[in-house]
C-alpha cells in the first residue's frame, strides 16, 4: 500500500537543529548609545545594538516597558542624540522557555551512557511547538537527564505522533546522536508498528508511494502522484476479524504520518484515527465503543532495533500493546470467536465474514494504490 492535526509525527529529523542561545530566564543589558547612532529612532538603534533579536521583538519590548531610556520608559519612535544609557530587559520567548526540565514519569525501557529507549504514552507530544510548549517528552527527558541540554533536540532523533504510543530511541551524547541519525538515513534502524485497521486487509505486501502535504488541506499529509517524498511501508496481517484487521507495519522510510496515510490511501485507515480515519466504518456497538474509548488512532510502535552507537552490537526492544488497543483487540477477537488472550495470534486466520465500506467517499485521493507482494 502506497500517510495530524499538528503534523507532530512518526518521522525522522532530517535537518540540523540547535537550541537557541538565548537565556531561559530574564536578564538585563546595559548599553550606551554610540554617537554614530545619533538621529536614529530608538527601535532602529536597538536593532543595531542587539542584532540577535528581531526588530519586531525589540519594538514589543519597548512598548511593554522593558526598555528604559536614561532611566525612563521609552517609545519606539524616540530619537537618539548619542550618549544615552539604555537598560534593556531581555525577555525570553515562550518557545525558549519551553526548553525547560519538567518532572514526569517516563517509561524508560533501557538506558546506558550513550542511549536511552523510552516507551512514549499516547497523548504526549514529543517536541515543544505552538500550542504544546510544555509537558512534552523533551521536557521530561531534560529532567530525567539534565546533560541532554547539551545535545541538540535533547537527543531526540525521530518522533511519534502525539496519539501514537510506543518506542523511541534517544541519544545521550552528540556522537551517539550523529551515529543514530546516520543509521536512520541509511534505513538500518528497524521500526515495527502494530495497528488495528478498518476492513479486511487482503494479504501481506508492500506499500510504496510518494507522500507530501495534502494540496486540499495543508495540515494533513497525502499520497501524491508526484512531488512528494518516497515512502515505503511493509505490511503483514496478523489477524482478521469481522470488519477489522490486526496488522504489523515495518517502516523502510520515516515520512510524516506515513503509516496513517498509507493505510488511509489503501482504504484501510486505522481504527479511531481522528484525521485520516473513516468514522462511518461498519462495526458492532461493542467495537464502536472500544474504538471511541481509545480517543486516538490504534497505532503502537511495538519493536525498535538499531546498532548500538558505542558497542556496535544490534539491540532490539519491544513494548507491549497499551491497555486501550489491547482492549479493542480483545473485543474484536471475542466477537470473531477467537481466544481473547492474544498470546497466539494466527497470522493466517480467515475472517468469519467481513466487509469493507465500498461506499466510503474517497474523492480526495485520486491516486491508485496497489498492494505489491514482497
Amino acid at each position: 500500500m502506497n500517510h495530524t492535526s499538528s503534523l507532530d509525527n512518526e518521522a525522522d529529523y532530517s535537518d540540523d537543529f540547535d537550541f537557541t542561545a538565548e537565556p531561559s530566564a530574564q536578564s538585563c543589558e546595559n548599553l550606551t548609545v554610540p554617537n554614530e547612532l545619533a538621529g536614529l529612532r530608538l527601535d532602529a538603534a536597538l536593532a543595531k545594538l542587539l542584532p540577535d533579536y528581531s526588530r519586531s521583538r525589540l519594538t514589543g519590548w519597548i512598548k511593554d516597558g522593558a526598555v528604559l531610556l536614561n532611566g525612563k520608559r521609552a517609545q519606539p519612535k524616540d530619537k537618539l542624540v548619542g550618549g544615552e544609557v539604555l537598560e534593556v530587559t531581555i525577555v525570553p520567548t515562550e518557545e525558549n522557555q519551553a526548553f525547560a526540565a519538567e518532572p514526569m514519569d517516563l517509561d524508560i525501557v533501557y538506558e546506558d551512557d550513550s542511549v536511552l529507549v523510552v516507551n512514549k504514552p499516547a497523548g504526549m507530544v514529543v517536541h515543544p511547538a505552538a500550542g504544546n510548549w510544555h509537558g512534552t517528552l523533551l521536557n521530561g527527558l531534560l529532567h530525567h537527564c539534565p546533560a541532554l541540554a547539551q545535545v541538540p533536540r535533547a537527543g531526540i532523533v525521530h518522533r511519534l505522533d502525539k496519539d501514537t504510543s510506543g518506542l523511541m530511541v534517544v541519544a545521550k551524547t552528540l556522537p551517539a546522536q550523529t551515529q543514530l541519525v546516520q543509521q536512520l538515513q541509511a534505513r538500518t534502524v528497524k521500526r515495527v508498528y502494530r495497528a488495528v485497521a478498518d476492513g479486511i486487509v487482503p494479504f501481506d505486501g508492500k506499500i510504496e508511494t510518494q507522500i507530501g502535504r495534502d494540496p486540499h488541506n495543508r495540515l494533513k499529509m497525502a499520497v501524491l502522484p508526484f512531488g512528494g517524498k518516497e515512502a515505503i511501508t511493509h505490511l503483514q496481517v496478523l489477524e482478521r476479524y469481522h470488519n477489522h484487521s490486526y496488522v504489523e507495519c515495518k517502516l523502510e522510510t520515516g515520512r510524516t504520518h506515513q503509516i496513517r496515510v498509507h493505510m488511509r490511501a489503501a482504504r484501510h485507515p486505522l481504527a479511531g484515527d481522528p484525521v485520516y480515519g473513516n468514522p462511518r466504518h461498519s462495526a458492532s456497538d461493542e467495537v464502536k465503543a472500544a474504538v471511541k474509548s481509545m480517543g486516538r488512532q490504534a497505532l503502537h510502535a511495538y519493536r525498535l532495533s538499531f546498532v548500538h552507537p558505542t558497542s556496535g552490537e544490534t539491540v532490539s526492544f519491544e513494548a507491549p500493546m497499551p491497555a486501550d488497543i489491547y482492549h479493542l483487540l480483545s473485543v474484536l477477537r471475542l466477537e470473531a470467536g477467537l481466544d481473547s488472550s492474544l498470546n497466539h495470534a494466527d497470522t493466517g486466520q480467515t475472517p468469519a465474514g467481513g466487509q469493507d465500506d465500498d461506499d466510503w467517499d474517497d474523492d480526495d485521493y485520486d491516486v491508485e494504490v496497489v498492494y505489491v507482494r514482497d
